[in-house]
């Protein structure tokens, strides 16, 4: 199967899905880390004394074969899976890990690297050239290049056994949402529920062959039941069975993973010198230390908590004039909190549906960086594409250059995970003279059309999708020289800022304009709506800041001290005991089902929501003294934000375009918090 050694023999060398069948995989995995091992054998065995060239840039122009079968590979296991595919996923990943092992522990490699490294004063490099060599030393040096052999072993070790448990930790998730659904067949305990939830649910039942109405713990699925469901006791079985998720004491149950993870990140941490997996993770971060992340963290609960606990007070006491409710729960909280909503701003997600058809939505989003940035996307239906629910579109410059490819993948399906995401397929880098460009994807779950109505979007996942097509544009306008530094590839604690930024203009009325369309009659948004949707901003903001609070607060728990955890819930528990509102629930545990910090890339770093929210804050405070579409300022961020990559330090970055660090304050503002 040489497929995947290679260019691909496709239009803009695209990924060649059609081509690829599962039993290729395998094959392919060995070839391409066969092919990447004889290009670090000949750095390696270059008889020329090391430089920058012949070994730094080589060194990560290396594994292009492999880098690109992996992302298809890991890509189509998050949006496109299937029992086999993850039964490979399991197999490779170890040979994975153990390739990236035989790197970073070669000491003939390091050798040279370190060669240049220490005469790195020397020899004249750019500000990428500088921070791409100290990324490559740091790499060897952080992933055990100075351990002894005997240490050298046990980090190998560690780090198999470690991408096994998060693989595993993914697969239980999405095994236990899969397996659950709540089947109602009386049409009496829907009441409350929209009616384009109602015939999802029922276009769902009929595609299983059953009668009545299905619901699932997917979140176009999850989150209407849970909203608008006045039967008490459903919205609680619904509730509990997304709290229990790999906490049931069944085959799917994650605890000892939770656990193990833990353990071991701690183990690795220790071995390479560092107190703790958060001081291992944070030394590559703009926070710098767990130390400044749990001050941040705290700060910002010191001003989030008493409005938090004024918000839960009004809430309560609204329930119990309503509905004469006695203890609010965590199954009142969304209901509850949409009809204060409703009753405060007269808004809701059924009012607001019908002018964000997610076709207008994806045109405004693609209006908005044409005017910011100068780019345009045209629907293209001549590459392969995985699924045919995908949508593939060329973006080129006003030149008629191609800048990108973009897939967009919008709807919910079995075996695809839960969430929404940007990933890419080909990276964007400049190799002899040729500037190879990014093929990125949007992924998410939104409500997909029925019979008689298109895709209609809540204003939540209106801000989702201009969210994660933020990442994108940080992938899609990406212009560095190496593959390492480019696109998303900055300190994890930045990476928000471009996907966070762009949410704000689905506040502003001059953007809303161009894309919030009644789908049938074509009226723009009316204006009260627009000022209702800005007002409302802020509505819960201090519970809402509390949740998130929380969430960094576990992570760092998890990650910031080595410890034992006899209990998982007892464990949790403790670390929520300064941000709780609701009264706990026995059967229920988020650790379990917390994949952004056990199995995605957040450990140590589900602070940095917050943390590019103060960047993100300050920035798009800079785009508003000006205009949201003034070119001067866009300029600037494209400049200095999107399309630099990893290639300096992402403050001298911030710096550089906003003329000054970011502060806190416009965050504090804009949230209603001072």
């Amino acid at each position: 199967m040489k497929l995947f050694l290679k260019k691909y023999n496709t239009k803009y060398n695209s990924a060649p899905f059609s081509q690829i069948k599962l039993s290729d995989y395998r094959e392919g995995f060995e070839q391409c880390i066969e092919k990447a091992k004889q290009e670090i054998d000949s750095i390696i065995n270059n008889t020329e004394a090391p430089t920058f060239e012949n070994t730094i840039a080589a060194l990560d122009y290396s594994g292009e074969n492999l880098d690109r079968l992996s992302s298809i590979f890991f890509n189509l296991n998050s949006a496109e899976t299937s029992d086999e595919m993850q039964k490979i996923a399991q197999e490779v990943s170890p040979e994975l890990t153990k390739f990236g092992n035989d790197i970073t522990l070669n000491e003939d490699l390091f050798k040279r690297v370190k060669a240049v490294y220490d005469q790195k004063d020397q020899l004249n490099l750019t500000t990428e050239q500088q921070t791409l060599l100290d990324k490559k030393y740091k790499g060897f040096v952080r992933n055990g290049a100075l351990l002894n052999e005997e240490q050298k072993t046990k980090l190998r070790e560690i780090d198999t056994q470690l991408a096994k448990l998060k693989l595993t930790f993914g697969e239980n998730v999405l095994a236990e949402t899969n397996n659950y659904q709540l089947h109602i067949t009386n049409e009496a305990d829907l009441k409350g529920l929209p009616e384009g939830a109602k015939e999802a649910a029922k276009h769902l039942a009929e595609s299983k062959k059953m009668e009545g109405w299905i619901f699932t713990l997917d979140f176009p699925s999850y989150l209407p039941f849970v909203t608008y469901i006045d039967n008490r006791e459903l919205r609680k079985e619904m509730t509990i069975a997304a709290g229990k998720k790999a906490f049931q004491k069944n085959e799917y149950d994650n605890q000892e993973n939770v656990k193990n993870i833990v353990r071991l990140r701690h183990e690795r941490a220790n071995l390479l010198g560092y107190t703790s997996h958060a001081h291992f993770v944070l030394e590559e971060r703009m926070a710098q230390s767990p130390e400044k992340v749990i001050t941040f963290l705290n700060e910002l609960l010191e001003k989030a908590k008493p409005a938090a606990e004024k918000e839960f007070a009004e809430l309560t006491a609204f329930a119990k004039e309503l509905d004469s409710i006695e203890t609010l729960e965590k199954w009142d909280g969304a209901y509850y909190s949409e009809k204060l909503k409703q009753k405060l701003f007269n808004l809701d997600d059924e009012k607001l549906k019908p002018y964000f058809q997610l076709e207008n939505v994806l045109n405004g989003v693609f209006t908005i960086a044409e005017k910011l940035y100068g780019i345009t996307f045209k629907e293209i239906f001549d590459i392969d594409k995985y699924h045919e629910d995908v949508k593939t579109f060329e973006v080129l410059d006003f030149e008629g250059n191609l800048v990108a490819i973009f897939y967009a993948d919008f709807f919910p399906r079995k075996g695809k995970r839960n969430g929404a995401w940007m990933t890419s397929f080909k990276p964007q880098f400049i190799k002899e003279g040729a500037n190879e460009r990014p093929h990125i994807s949007n992924v998410c779950n939104f409500t997909p059309p029925t019979p008689t109505k298109p895709s209609l979007l809540t204003f939540n996942e209106v801000t989702t999708l201009f969210h994660e097509f933020g990442h994108g544009l940080h992938g899609m306008l990406a212009n560095t020289t190496y593959p390492s530094l480019s696109g998303t590839s900055v300190y994890w604690d930045f990476v928000e800022l471009p996907s966070q930024i762009m949410e704000n203009w689905c506040y502003e009325p001059e953007a809303l304009a161009l894309f919030a369309k009644h789908y049938e009659t074509g009226e723009i948004i009316p204006q009260e709506y627009v000022e209702k949707i800005k007002d409302s901003a802020n509505f819960l903001e201090g519970m809402a800041t509390l949740r998130q609070l929380s969430f960094g607060l576990l992570d760092m728990a998890y990650h910031g001290k080595v410890q034992t955890i006899d209990n998982v819930k007892t464990f949790e528990e403790k670390a929520f005991e300064n941000t709780k509102l609701y009264p706990e629930v026995a059967e229920n545990c988020m650790s379990t089902a917390f994949s952004h910090i056990f199995q995605g890339g957040y450990s140590s770093g589900y602070y940095s929501y917050k943390w590019a929210e103060v960047l993100d804050a300050d920035a798009f405070a800079y785009f508003q003294e000006k205009g949201i579409f003034d070119p001067e300022v866009a300029r600037k961020f494209k400049e200095y934000v999107l399309s630099k990559g990893g290639t300096e330090h992402p403050m001298e970055l911030y710096k550089k375009f906003r003329g000054h660090e970011p502060t806190p304050d416009a965050l504090l503002k804009r949230a209603g918090l001072i």
